[in-house]
């Protein structure tokens, strides 16, 4: 059975795009016009998620620039034009926390809203990243201030960033069911009630200490003990580091909330 040959022409030439020999893919590249769509530009923003004073907190920056002008927003930034997404977002992660290792970074979701931006179509795709006590920030040269503000009570946010937010601490409290990345909070090493912390200031409930503790134990691989102690005034704990399981078996399922 034969099969119809799709050709077409360019510059008086009928091109077979099937020739290696054609050019029909040059051709046509040569005679693409970009500007005949609509321009869309592509950003990066950061939810970067810490623990401090007990406390989910997420770094906030406070605009410099029109738009939204001194109202508060997530650490992001537009994509170079030979930049990966995922390098985007490591750069304003370096540029925010000075963290180039040691920090998880994942992507979260897209965000393509048309009026989300009042310059023009951006599309905004956010990551979601993780990380162990940070020291008081400094606001970079597009901001005119930054500071860690409680996750679950910020203020009003620019853009859409309520909702990228919003979504952020959903899936950071769902990941700690069944991953190990509430270790990610914590410098090594630890103990078992400063990981249980973690987990109360990420989901916003008390848990029971020795069950959270045999919980904790019966996950293989979760923690390391380091054969240390430390004191804590009532006695001695021991410390752990982090194991190599990333996912739980058990999980640790998270307490319904009244």
């Amino acid at each position: 059975m034969s099969r119809e040959t799709t050709r077409f022409e360019y510059d008086g030439r009928v091109l077979d795009p099937r020739s290696p020999d054609s050019g029909a893919e040059r051709a046509f590249l040569a005679g693409y016009d970009p500007a005949a769509f609509p321009p869309v530009a592509v950003t990066v923003d950061l939810v970067i998620l810490t623990i401090r004073h007990g406390r989910l907190s997420v770094l906030l920056i406070r605009r410099g620039a029109h738009p939204y002008l001194g109202r508060w927003a997530l650490p992001g930034g537009f994509v170079g034009e030979r930049e990966t997404l995922d390098a985007a977002a490591r750069r304003e992660l370096v540029e925010e926390t000075g963290l180039d290792a040691g920090a998880h970074l994942e992507q979260l979701g897209s965000y393509g809203d048309p009026d989300r931006d009042p310059r023009m179509r951006v599309v905004s795709v956010a990551y979601l990243a993780l990380v162990a006590d940070l020291p008081d920030p400094m606001a970079g040269t597009d901001a005119a201030e930054a500071r860690f503000w409680p996750a679950t009570d910020p203020p009003g946010l620019a853009f859409d960033h309520d909702r990228i937010l919003a979504t952020a601490i959903d899936r950071a409290r769902a990941k700690l069911e069944y991953t190990s990345l509430a270790t990610t909070f914590l410098g090594e090493p630890f103990t078992i009630a400063d990981l249980r912390r973690v987990y109360e200031a990420v989901w916003g409930v008390s848990l029971h200490p020795a069950n959270f503790r045999r919980k904790v134990l019966s996950v293989p691989g979760l923690v390391v003990p380091t054969g240390q102690e430390r004191p804590t005034g009532r006695g001695w704990a021991e410390l752990y580091a982090r194991g190599r399981t990333i996912h739980l078996y058990p999980p640790i399922p998270r307490p319904a909330v009244p």
